[in-house]
């Protein structure tokens, strides 16, 4: 589950009209929603709040042994019309599961972001800053995120901590977007580490206008997605370089959703395939197969995730001004709209070639957030629960 600072994150993104998903570094984000999921350990806390559209600040405690916590202040220059009250987020937002691609967009002109007063440009750009202070080690995490066009974004995060080299470190990120095709240029100060990567999505330009209509009769109607990444370590010489492809079916698509990715390495020599097809209205399954051509290892996952979700109870109506003062009832509606089904938790479990298993169960009680995980090792008989956890989350 999404900690309350990655959700206000996530809200800037959507109100300022960044399509964070269409990164190479998001090609397998289905797969690690299902797979790689964290399971908490011992007991957390987490209290939020989102005090004005501009601001939000997060406390939270834990016990794992001994306790420390973090306080957290976010400030955006881009007000936020979010829900940010507990009870009221809707839980698609905060729990990444089976993730449907959408259709390209248009990102905005630049002109579009201009404004003009007395012959002269004011308009700024929106910006977000975020500070994480974790106790008691005393490691300040901060960033900085600047919308520079509508196609442009630049993001600058750091890390101080004693225990790190040079005390700390440096990352900065160039994205660019234009639906078609995003580009990302990054460096770190940690090793000199300079990178390139990039997406291409195959398909119609959403630059352009579309004349013909999308063929959602074919067998398969999604979108084919390609991309690679290359960095290179100025101070201790190394390299790197990997490819990647994506084939994810899209809303229009009148079969059963699926996503399918290939990764490969190689240099390290390792090849990742994973699929993930949502079965059910409310159930998706997901498998992944690692292979390393040079030592002949392979690993093989397999995971779920269930949603578990209740109808709405219709709310009483109430009587209408006119009816009342003519002594009637008001006209019983015919084809009553449904309610919307409302979601009670999910599910998530996987399993390994190895019989390490993880379970997650998150959900919502009242007015809180919780999310109760396991790891479990079946081939240790004398103590097969390696650990286990609960955090809660409330905010405001």
């Amino acid at each position: 589950m999404l900690e309350f600072m990655d959700y206000i994150q996530h809200a800037f993104y959507n109100v300022s009209g960044w399509n964070y998903e269409n990164s190479y570094s998001q090609l397998t984000a289905t797969a690690r929603a299902l797979l790689d999921f964290e399971t908490p350990r011992g007991l957390r806390l987490n209290l939020s709040s989102l005090s004005s559209p501009n601001f939000a600040t997060s406390y939270a405690i834990g016990s794992v042994g001994l306790v420390d916590g973090s306080l957290s202040y976010l400030y955006t220059s881009l007000p936020l019309q979010t829900t940010s009250q507990s009870g009221k987020i809707d839980l698609h937002d905060v729990i990444h599961g089976y993730r449907q691609i959408q259709e390209l967009r248009r990102p905005e002109e630049s002109w579009m972001w201009e404004e003009w007063q007395t012959g002269k440009r004011i308009d700024k750009r929106d910006s977000l800053l975020y500070g994480r202070l974790y106790l008691p080690q005393s490691t300040l995490e901060a960033l900085y995120l600047r919308r520079i066009s509508p196609t442009q974004q630049l993001k600058l995060s750091a890390v101080s901590d004693g225990r790190l080299r040079n005390g700390g470190t440096i990352l900065a990120l160039h994205q660019y977007d234009t639906g078609k095709y995003s580009a990302e240029t990054l460096y770190s100060t940690d090793g000199g580490l300079l990178g390139l990567r990039g997406l291409y999505n195959f398909g119609p330009d959403p630059r352009q206008e579309i004349t013909e209509p999308p063929r959602t009769e074919d067998r398969f109607y999604g979108r084919f997605s390609a991309g690679a990444e290359m960095y290179y370590g100025s101070l201790n010489k190394s390299g790197g370089v990997s490819f990647g492809g994506r084939f994810a079916t899209l809303p229009a698509h009148k079969g059963v959703p699926l996503t399918a990715t290939l990764t490969l390495n190689p240099l390290m020599g390792n090849l990742s395939t994973t699929y993930t097809v949502k079965a059910g209205k409310n159930l998706a399954l997901c498998s992944k197969f690692d292979f390393n051509v040079y030592s002949y290892e392979s690993e093989v996952k397999l995971g779920c995730e269930l949603w578990r979700m209740k109808t709405r109870i219709p709310k009483e109506r109430e009587r209408s001004i006119a009816a009342k003062l003519d002594w009637r009832l008001d006209p019983v509606e015919k084809n009553p709209a449904p309610e919307p089904e409302e979601v009670v938790g999910v599910l998530k479990a996987r399993v390994d070639q190895n019989w390490k298993i993880g379970l997650l169960w998150e959900g919502r009680v009242k007015e809180l957030l919780f999310t109760l995980g396991s790891s479990i090792d079946m081939k240790r008989k004398d103590q097969p629960f390696r650990a286990i956890g609960l955090e809660i989350q409330y905010s405001s």
